[in-house]
């Protein structure tokens, strides 16, 4: 059984319901296209990962970006 694991940040309401269902069809039609294989059972799993669960450098991006729009 194919396992897709997707981790994608969830930032600003997205993604939405509607765009995870179009990752998981659209990741599972890439599968059978690119290894010939069926996609009927993969399973596909969206981790969504909030911005202050990450850093780049030793700073939570949630912090880098703040401090990046503030200087826009």
């Amino acid at each position: 059984m194919p396992y897709i694991n997707i981790r994608v940040t969830k930032e600003n309401g997205e993604p939405t319901q509607e765009q995870k269902e179009q990752l998981a069809s659209g990741v599972t039609e890439l599968f059978e296209r690119v290894l010939g294989r069926s996609g009927k059972n993969a399973v596909v799993i969206i981790d969504e990962i909030n911005p202050d669960d990450y850093a780049i450098g030793g700073k939570s991006v949630a912090k880098i970006r703040t401090k990046t729009l503030k200087k826009d």
